[in-house]
């Protein structure tokens, strides 16, 4: 494993982690709206991405969000796969993903939603980069199984969300078909391994809050974050 890799991978992990808290906290809205336009005590935000302070002199609240090791978790995720899926021309494609998933596990716990304006482009840019890295002679997986796998697992959490829309929010549906892209990239075994390990996630996690009377059994849990766990879990085990 060159160290020039796990080096690029951690100070590039290091360098997008901190740049999502400013983009959680406006993502972080009620489904009716787009994004938040104001700090919490009233003055226009500028820009996307960086630390979650406002720039007015004198806000009361200066820090609008908190910075919860984005760049810390970030980089370690890169770190991760990069370990993991080593010197291929996918493994960009894996960098680009581990902060946009975090970026989307944090909005999906604060607000239990998935921003449109995450799922959709996450999904366009992994099947488009993939097929770039297909064309590439040091590749290490199928597009063309990759694309079958992101219908299928789209098609399989439409089905539990049709069956019951009450444990299933919908961006969930939307987020599945580009897990399906990372895992299917690998093959078959790893679409199995990754999902099924995020529904394990999901049931130890929400079964150990009942037990610490955290929670019952009609708490609402963001199923999300469960899912790209799950996905990263897949993934590594795939890929190593």
């Amino acid at each position: 494993m060159p160290v020039y890799l796990i080096l690029a991978a951690a100070v590039w992990g290091t360098a997008a982690g901190a740049l999502l808290p400013r983009a959680a906290y406006r993502l972080a809205v009620p489904a009716e709206r787009p994004w938040a336009d104001l700090c919490p005590s009233g003055h226009p935000l500028g820009g996307w991405f960086g630390p979650a302070r406002c720039a007015v002199p004198g806000c009361p609240t200066p820090r609008y969000g908190p910075g919860y090791g984005a760049g810390s978790a970030c980089a370690l995720g890169c770190v991760a796969v990069a370990l993991a899926a080593g010197a291929h021309p996918e493994t960009a494609v894996w960098l680009l993903l581990v902060p946009a998933g975090l970026l989307l596990a944090r909005v999906d716990l604060l607000v239990f939603r998935l921003p449109d304006i995450l799922t959709l482009p996450a999904l366009g840019g992994t099947a488009a980069l993939l097929g770039l890295a297909a064309l590439l002679p040091s590749h290490q997986g199928s597009w063309p199984r990759a694309l079958t796998a992101a219908a299928a697992l789209g098609a399989l959490y439409f089905a539990l969300f049709f069956a019951n829309p009450a444990g299933m929010g919908f961006g969930d549906v939307k987020l599945a078909p580009t897990l399906g892209l990372a895992l299917g990239w690998y093959g078959w075994p790893a679409v199995v391994a990754g999902t099924f390990a995020g529904f394990l996630l999901a049931a130890v996690t929400g079964l150990a809050l009942v037990a610490a009377r955290r929670a019952t059994r009609r708490t609402p849990i963001p199923f999300g974050p469960f899912m790209l766990l799950g996905a990263l879990a897949g993934l590594l085990f795939a890929s190593g």
